[in-house]
């Protein structure tokens, strides 16, 4: 069994959510199935497909962690294509045609306005060719032939080709389109599903073709619902949102691919720690029909949940040098990214910013250092200290707690202030509240 998945020059030249999901997909299905992943990069427009492109997928899946078994280039398999148009075209399944642009949406609004679809109106055989003017080509779709496949997703389509305009697989100046090619390759590469979008399936319809004018058998289709952005966009305008702003933003590739895996399903989105996890679990019986809604806010809230149960060993080489699996089990609680660590290390270890208190808050920090200075530190000082003061000042709740961990920690929120003081320490712990308490 392969799978495959295919990625165009886009306007960023980096992968946006909506293909970064279908990628993921066809990459969970592969993984669950023990088949093959193969990446196929479409850079059969010159222009806009560059190395930089090329590496800049590499680098993005790379990060992502979604490893293909095999990379084809369609720039490479042009003798291919060739091969098998000529076949075609020998075959009566594509015709040359030669109406500009314009012609062809002037006779679109035409069509239209006498309340008729604008399907292509094929020209009588032996029209005449103008002269000096390239044609473009079309696949000849049979008309006698009714479209029906079953979709892993969407169930039963049907399509009547007599609705469906003639597709244009090449350009006048001899360039490809998308649609023969994928089908030349998903029969040489022995591709057995396709994952992608439901706003392709008219195309797998015209394909089913294809496959069939070309003695094979049709790949299985999967059709998805459409990724869907808060503010109504579509996944394909969602822009710059994607594996290059995520992986600067510090986002873990988990936490993305944990909610792109199970939105639109009927699974919880919950944080998972490893593809095999999210591939285990994966099945099209769970994806439904209706739009999926991303909000980039569920990502964030996913890192941090992430965050919070993973051990040392899966961060340790990317936390500062020092770092040691104590202070990471102290601190993974209250991170939002993995480079909020590097934030709390003065916490732990150097000078915090001192807080600003009222008069009787710095009154209370004075007595705080009193007690401080008389605890036993070698066993639980936090309640030690918590409790002389208690007995010291009346103080209790948030009086008591909030203005101590404001003098000792500089925040107002983090871990547990048990272990945290315990791992300041007598010294620096002291210190500080001096340093408010004689302010």
């Amino acid at each position: 069994m392969s799978v495959t998945t295919r990625f165009a020059p886009s306007p960023t030249g980096r992968l946006h959510v909506g293909n970064i999901r279908t990628a993921l997909h066809n990459f969970l299905f592969a993984r669950k199935h023990g088949g093959r992943f193969l990446l196929r990069i479409d850079d059969t427009d010159r222009e806009r497909s560059t190395a930089e492109f090329d590496q800049a997928i590499r680098d993005d899946l790379e990060w992502l962690g979604l490893r293909f078994d095999d990379v084809v280039r369609q720039s490479d398999r042009f003798a291919l294509y060739e091969r098998e148009f000529e076949k075609l075209k020998a075959a009566g399944r594509v015709y040359p045609c030669y109406e500009t642009p314009e012609e062809l949406e002037l006779r679109r609004k035409v069509l239209l306005g006498r309340g008729l679809p604008p399907v292509y109106e094929r020209k009588p055989e032996g029209s005449p060719v103008p002269e000096g003017v390239a044609p473009h080509w079309r696949f000849k779709l049979d008309h006698e032939s009714p479209i029906a496949f079953t979709d892993l997703i969407r169930g039963e389509q049907h399509f009547d080709p007599k609705l469906i305009s003639d597709p244009v697989i090449r350009r006048a100046d001899g360039s490809w389109l998308y649609l023969l090619p994928s089908v030349i390759d998903d029969i040489d590469l022995g591709v057995t599903h396709i994952v992608r979008g439901e706003d392709h399936v008219s195309n797998s319809a015209v394909q089913k073709q294809m496959f069939a004018a070309l003695g094979a058998e049709p790949a299985a289709f999967a059709h998805e619902a459409l990724l869907v952005a808060a503010e109504g966009k579509l996944s394909k305008r969602l822009g710059s949102y994607g594996a290059e702003h995520l992986r600067d933003e510090g986002v873990e590739p988990m936490a993305l691919l944990s909610l792109l895996a199970r939105i639109g399903t009927s699974q919880p989105v919950e944080a998972v720690a490893s593809l095999d996890a999210l591939a285990a679990d994966f099945d099209f019986s769970h994806f439904g029909r209706a739009p999926a809604h991303f909000d980039p806010h569920d990502v964030e809230l996913l890192n941090a949940k992430l965050l919070h149960h993973l051990e040392f060993d899966d961060v340790a080489d990317r936390l500062p040098e020092g770092a040691s699996e104590a202070d990471w089990l102290l601190l993974r609680g209250n991170l939002a990214r993995l480079d909020d660590y590097a934030d709390w290390q003065p916490v732990l270890d150097g000078q915090i910013d001192k807080p600003v208190l009222n008069r009787d808050d710095r009154l209370f920090i004075h007595d705080a250092w009193a007690v401080a200075g008389a605890i036993d530190w070698s066993d639980e000082p936090w309640r030690a200290l918590t409790e002389g003061l208690k007995e010291k000042t009346g103080r209790k709740g948030r009086p008591l707690f909030m203005p101590l961990r404001l003098a000792l920690t500089g925040r107002e929120s983090g871990p547990e202030m048990a272990p945290l003081l315990a791992r300041i320490g007598r010294e620096r712990a002291i210190h500080r509240l001096d340093a408010i308490s004689f302010d």
